[in-house]
């Protein structure tokens, strides 16, 4: 059996725990980076912060280290960078996790600590980055390139041959039309149709959706 560790102990810890059910595997301990957060699990330990870590890091002595995935959503594409790498300091594996529901191409390209979660799609030629998370029922169509650390929210539809650069957050029910490149860092609010490209650092949102602030790094 597999033994996973998950970084982040909120709403993307309980789809994890979920879609890890399929997987014979087994979620071992949690940790969270906010000390109010508790464990939504009764059965698994939750630690906060690297200290936390590190402390549970010595108790497995010589204990083959486990897989991790980073559960922190939304618009911290910099923050779950930061811990993926972290953990792969540590000795820490990251593991692609599909759910049995969702579609992945033969040809398509998944990079590291990927979530492919329920009845999402990722389609021809496509290529995702390290720990980009593909939400409940979101498509990246052909030939599309998404950057490390980006989250495609739930239900948006990515078009063929985009190009979503590095901690990008899509939100929930955007259409990204075909051949737009979305700049590094930059969020897209829910419920937007991309029409036009999207620099880097900004805020943009609306049908057809324009940059409505930037973001400073």
């Amino acid at each position: 059996m597999l033994e996973f560790i998950l970084w982040g102990a909120t709403g993307q810890a309980i789809v994890l725990e979920e879609l890890l059910s399929f997987q014979n595997a087994k979620i071992v301990a949690l940790f969270e980076n906010n000390p109010v957060v508790t464990s939504p699990f009764n059965h698994i330990p939750l630690f906060y912060g690297k200290e936390g870590f590190e402390e549970w890091l010595l108790k497995q002595g010589k204990k083959e280290n486990p897989h991790f995935l980073v559960a922190i959503g939304g618009s911290q594409g910099s923050c779950r960078g930061d811990i993926f790498r972290y953990l792969e300091l540590k000795g820490l594996i990251p593991k692609t996790v599909i759910h049995p529901t969702a579609f992945v191409a033969y040809n398509a390209q998944i990079g590291r600590g990927c979530q492919i979660l329920a009845q999402s799609s990722v389609c021809a030629k496509a290529v995702l980055g390290d720990s980009v998370i593909v939400n409940t029922g979101a498509s990246v169509d052909h030939e599309t390139v998404v950057g490390d650390f980006v989250h495609i929210a739930p239900h948006a539809t990515i078009c063929g041959a985009v190009n979503i650069g590095k901690n990008t957050f899509i939100g929930a029910n955007v259409t990204v039309l075909p051949r737009i490149t979305i700049g590094e860092n930059s969020i897209i609010g829910a419920g937007s149709v991309v029409t036009k490209s999207i620099p880097q650092n900004v805020m943009a949102y609306g049908n057809p959706a324009k940059v409505i602030k930037k973001i400073s790094q």
